[in-house]
């Protein structure tokens, strides 16, 4: 091939390719339509939490909302990561910092989510951090760990508000929907969040800082911990799932 003609066809590939890609006001309508569903989740999240929504009207308006967010996620440019690059979600520590004993502390109880912050159980893993003082900072550097994201995703509710004396059990908390496997992940107790409702996230991104937050978590029998839950969506409602195997073989970050 001639010098002119590759060149020919190369102009040919970069117009075929500016034309295939989304003009920057349609990829940013796209983030937009993103943030505002991610804020109706969050407003229904909340509704549920304190139990001002009847469950079936909760359970249609999650379905929808569930298989929106998944949509617009990839219009967006959210990206799809497998299980294979989830990280460990505690900076500085690794599966031995999940309490209990070869992970008997996921109890599922008749655990429901429509239940809000009255529901029963603990389909869940609690990772202790080194705070003997319970000052909410790691004893050997005097720092706040950092709650990293175990899996990419969107933000698609949190709890900012939170004060001693509130009877919210998951304290300061946010709920990441992963539309790549279909899963909801909650992090709680957390000392302060750093994301916000629609922003996307990928594995190992730093979104909180654990804290000692929450009804029971604040109180001084409780070790300082972050309590993490992963539901399945994949059904159109959230089915409670064991991540306990899937958190040995994370990726950790010192």
């Amino acid at each position: 091939m001639t010098p002119l003609l590759f060149c020919r066809h190369l102009a040919v590939l970069c117009i075929a390719l500016l034309l295939l890609a989304p003009a920057p006001e349609a990829r940013g309508a796209d983030t937009v339509r993103l943030r505002a569903l991610a804020l109706d989740f969050n407003a229904l999240n909340t509704q549920i939490r304190d139990n001002r929504v009847g469950k079936g009207e909760a359970k249609a308006r999650f379905t929808e909302l569930i298989q929106a967010l998944s949509r617009e996620y990839r219009a967006a440019g959210g990206v799809d990561y497998p299980v294979e690059s989830w990280c460990f979600p505690l900076k500085g520590y690794g599966y031995r910092a999940i309490g209990g004993v070869r992970g008997n502390g996921f109890q599922l109880g008749g655990y429901d989510y429509f239940a809000g912050n009255r529901h029963t159980g603990h389909p869940s893993h609690d990772i202790f951090i080194h705070d003997q003082k319970q000052t909410g900072l790691d004893q050997a550097t005097g720092k706040p760990v950092q709650v990293l994201s175990m899996s990419g995703g969107v933000v698609v509710a949190l709890e900012k508000e939170w004060q001693p004396g509130s009877r919210l059990r998951g304290g300061k908390y946010l709920w990441i929907l992963d539309p790549a496997t279909q899963s909801l992940v909650y992090y709680a107790h957390n000392r302060a969040l750093l994301v916000e409702v629609g922003d996307l996230v990928r594995p190992g991104d730093v979104i909180a800082e654990v804290g000692r937050t929450g009804l029971n978590a604040y109180q001084r029998r409780s070790p300082t911990h972050l309590h993490l839950t992963l539901l399945s969506v994949a059904g159109g409602l959230p089915v409670p799932s064991n991540p306990y195997r899937t958190l040995l073989t994370t990726k950790l970050t010192d």
